[in-house]
């Protein structure tokens, strides 16, 4: 199905709006190139590396998603504890006085088993979520850089990140949102239910289908900030340290080499992360923990200092997170051998335009 997308793409009347002057004054639309720079540079390299599939093929989305899966469900599960905790000096700041405090009392109430607690819906709900994030992000990445064309996709590359991450992270949040409502309730109410199964048939008796989904809007709030933070300012820093940090080009870099670069970029897109989605994070929490309350409630009575309550735990959650998640991903990426863009460069009729040609 999503192969199909790009050719109809090229086909809209909007598709690569490139004017160029003729010589009676007149202008007209300039000529589609044969490939796009991507795919161009994708064919250059495949000379001596061969990939698994072509670059904007369902193998390469599904397998993308895959990575997606692993990134977001593994590394979400690894820091429940940290997750558990700030999440409960969110909704109760007077008991868990900090990041500290607040794993000194859940170990002396409800032991060390008690830091585990909704592990279960975090691997599910975030897997899920991971799924569409970063698959659809590659779908909307391409989808809309063909319809931009060549040279507009350059010149508003970072638009582009930040359209087609906001527009995947929209689904991936409909398919988190069940998962993230019981996970709340099981971290933040104790007593409530200890496991997912106790939890998600006690939810439904008590509020129905919305006890899943009423907090899908505070949750858009919170991530599609964080992931259009998360993407674009990974793809930019990428591109930063490949052209005034690493003293090589990315073509003469090893996979390892390359990998670490992933990880940095990660990290430093992770920490802002975390600071623009974090006052929606204190509304989510709060808003799935109490019955009947809703988003604009919660927010008036948290006020400003309040919803900025756990940030230093989140971002030291978010940063090391973010920065393996991309470590992931980009590792599912080396393992099957998916094309991986290298980072844009100026198309070469924009360089004419501007003069910057030879």
């Amino acid at each position: 199905m999503f192969s199909s997308i790009a050719p109809l793409a090229r086909l809209n009347p909007f598709y690569a709006p490139h004017f160029q002057p003729v010589q009676d004054g007149v202008r007209k639309r300039a000529e589609p190139t044969e490939a796009p720079t991507t795919r161009r540079r994708l064919a250059a390299a495949s000379a001596s590396e061969e990939y698994s599939c072509e670059y904007g093929s369902l193998k390469f989305y599904a397998l993308c998603g895959v990575g997606g899966v692993l990134s977001c469900g593994l590394t979400h599960t690894a820091v429940v504890p940290l997750d558990l905790v700030k999440c409960r000096m969110q909704v109760d700041p007077q008991k868990y006085k900090s990041i500290f405090n607040g794993f000194s009392v859940t170990v002396k109430e409800d032991g060390v088993r008690g830091l585990a607690k909704g592990w279960a819906p975090t691997f599910i709900g975030y897997s899920m979520q991971g799924l569409c994030k970063f698959g659809f992000y590659e779908v909307f990445k391409i989808l809309y850089g063909n319809i931009l064309g060549e040279e507009n996709a350059y010149l508003w590359r970072t638009s582009l990140y930040l359209a087609a991450s906001a527009s995947a992270e929209f689904f991936a949040d409909i398919a988190l949102a069940p998962m993230e409502a019981a996970k709340v309730r099981i971290q933040t109410q104790p007593g409530y239910a200890n496991t997912l199964r106790e939890a998600v048939p006690k939810m439904f008796g008590e509020e129905g289908i919305w006890a899943f989904y009423k907090g899908v809007a505070p949750l858009w709030m919170r991530q599609i900030p964080y992931t259009m933070m998360k993407f674009a300012c990974f793809e930019r820093t990428v591109e930063a340290l490949y052209k005034y940090v690493v003293p090589k080009p990315r073509s003469e870099c090893t996979k390892g080499e390359q990998l670490v670069v992933t990880f940095v970029a990660g990290y430093i897109a992770g920490v802002f992360c975390a600071i623009v989605s974090h006052p929606a994070d204190s509304v989510v929490s709060v808003l799935n923990k109490e019955k009947g309350s809703s988003a604009s409630q919660v927010l008036q009575r948290l006020g400003f200092k309040g919803v900025w309550k756990g940030l230093f735990a989140r971002i030291i959650m978010i940063g090391t997170l973010t920065a393996l998640q991309w470590f992931i991903y980009d590792s599912v990426k080396v393992y099957f051998r998916l094309p991986r863009p290298p980072p844009p460069e100026m198309p070469e009729s924009l360089k004419k335009k501007l003069g910057l040609a030879e």
